[in-house]
């Protein structure tokens, strides 16, 4: 028994230090990583997502050759794997973080947990961020959150042995992927990597983070950047929020004129943090959100989307006819990352004024993103797309979001170059010149009436029997219970309707 092995599974926990799996271990350990080449095949898996991984794991390697261990690389089915690993050198137990995936990973948890139960094997599953595994009740989550991440972190174990055992190579890509990606300015991977974006943003990068964040020309450089670097885990979510409170703390004790950074700035990116969690939580307590709408009104309104559908593959090409939102989507394809605001005005575009079914552009999304997590994605695009039944619709105005983050059209000017010898007020809205430019199309959907159609099937959604109802119970499962996320509030957003309603009459956009 003594010389059976314990085995760590890496997943998207590529660090070897506050990784609780790991500090588990006290017998002989294999360190194993298990390229799957069937998650590789699913629709919201992409080259760009392999190609950033790869590189965190030949960092992973880099730092377990560093404490005496190797990473064993294997590639296929995973309880296969496992079984024959079992059966050549005996398991004595598996660890791992928990991971809320997608619906494919959730499935193939699922079979591994069962293999480990007729094999007779422990495995033991550690929280990876501030998620709570069966939670029964979000009343109490923030206070369980706080307690996770304020825990020591763990430091990188020492002395441990592993057996003698090939490697295994890492290969260039898991498939041969027919189509090329378009990604041309890939984020660099790896710890050291993600360490030095946070730092950099501490120290002062992050100075303009609250205005920067919304616009695509400055918030390249004033957002922190960890997204890709939390969802493969080579940073842990815990170390990142102990920092960036240390460093809260620190600025706050300094006079306004010497603080690298202001305290605003840090106070919103720990914000995030938290509010990263929050929405995995919504994932990790109802998987299906993947494929299913939250609400049930929503869930009957959707209407299938072909994947050859014109208006998807105008929308995902960038070539809508509507300059802004084209440039965002053109800047996605080509760097693999876009703030926010525009990533909730790509979705809600495609959701409202083109009448597609969310989880056909939502998996367009989730492959053209680098830093795609699931548990984040899933219910951002039902927010979006008004199907969670607690979320105020947000019906973004592309040509107005632009002048508003775009004013000079620079940033058009740099993903559609097919305007770019036109003036700024032009560049925004090609169709007032007396003639089409050259190699640019006209708006594939006419934005007031679009917009009609949209507010329609919203009001007619809303006003069905029973919607209030099913909205509280949605809320009683995946609603924040803090005042500062009550944007998940359907009671909150009740009481600000009017304003909003009004304001929508005005500008067609709902931001945030």
């Amino acid at each position: 028994m003594e010389s059976m092995l314990e085995v760590v599974w890496f997943k998207r926990d590529l660090r070897v230090a506050d990784h609780a799996a790991l500090a588990a271990v006290r017998g002989p350990v294999l360190p194993l990583y298990i390229i799957e080449p069937e998650y590789w095949r699913g629709a919201d898996a992409s080259p760009r997502q392999w190609r950033f991984l790869r590189g965190a794991l030949t960092d992973l390697r880099a730092q377990l050759a560093a404490i005496g261990l190797p990473l064993v690389v294997r590639k296929g089915d995973a309880v296969t794997l496992l079984a024959r690993l079992h059966a050549e050198r005996g398991i004595r137990a598996l660890h791992s973080h928990e991971e809320t995936g997608n619906l494919w990973t959730y499935a193939r948890d699922r079979a591994v947990a069962r293999f480990c139960r007729e094999a007779g094997i422990a495995w033991h599953e550690a929280p990876q961020f501030g998620v709570v595994r069966r939670l029964a009740s979000r009343d109490g989550w923030a206070r369980r959150w706080a307690g996770l991440m304020g825990a020591p972190r763990l430091a990188a174990p020492q002395g441990l042995r592993a057996p003698e055992v090939i490697e295994g190579a890492l290969p260039a890509e898991p498939l041969d992927w027919a189509a090329a990606d378009g990604l041309v300015e890939a984020q660099p991977p790896g710890r050291a990597e993600g360490l030095a974006l946070l730092d950099s943003f501490l120290a002062g990068r992050g100075a303009d983070y609250r205005r920067g964040m919304s616009s695509p020309l400055s918030a390249a450089g004033a957002c922190s950047r960890l997204s890709p670097h939390l969802a493969v885990g080579s940073v842990s979510m815990r170390e990142v929020v102990q920092r960036v409170q240390g460093a809260a703390r620190e600025i706050a004790a300094l006079p306004p004129g010497l603080r690298p950074i202001p305290l605003g700035a840090v106070q919103s990116l720990s914000s995030r943090l938290h509010w990263h969690c929050h929405f995995i939580q919504k994932l990790e307590s109802e998987p299906e959100l993947e494929r299913q709408a939250a609400h049930p009104a929503g869930e009957a309104a959707r209407r299938p989307t072909s994947p050859d559908d014109p208006k998807l593959l105008a929308w995902g090409e960038g070539r809508t006819g509507y300059p802004f939102l084209d440039a965002c989507m053109r800047s996605l394809i080509a760097t693999g990352w876009i703030n926010f605001r525009m990533r909730a005005m790509l979705q809600s575009f495609a959701s409202h004024h083109l009448g597609l079914d969310w989880a056909a552009s939502g998996a367009r999304l989730a492959r053209l993103f680098v830093d795609y997590e699931p548990g984040i994605h899933w219910p951002q695009v039902q927010m979006q797309s008004g199907a969670t039944g607690i979320n105020t619709p947000r019906l973004y105005n592309p040509v107005k979001q632009g002048l508003d983050q775009d004013p000079e059209a620079v940033f058009i000017a740099r993903w559609v170059p097919e305007l770019a010898h036109l003036p700024a007020g032009l560049r925004h809205m090609p169709w007032r010149l007396d003639a089409p430019p050259p190699g640019y199309p006209a708006p594939v959907v006419e934005q007031a009436a679009a917009l009609r159609a949209a507010r329609e099937r919203i009001s007619a959604i809303r006003a069905a029997s029973g919607f209030e109802a099913e909205a509280r119970r949605v809320f009683q499962k995946h609603g924040s219970r803090q005042r500062r996320f009550a944007q998940d509030d359907p009671m909150a957003e009740r009481a600000r309707a009017a304003a909003r309603e009004a304001k929508a009459r005005r500008q067609m956009s709902l931001g945030f």
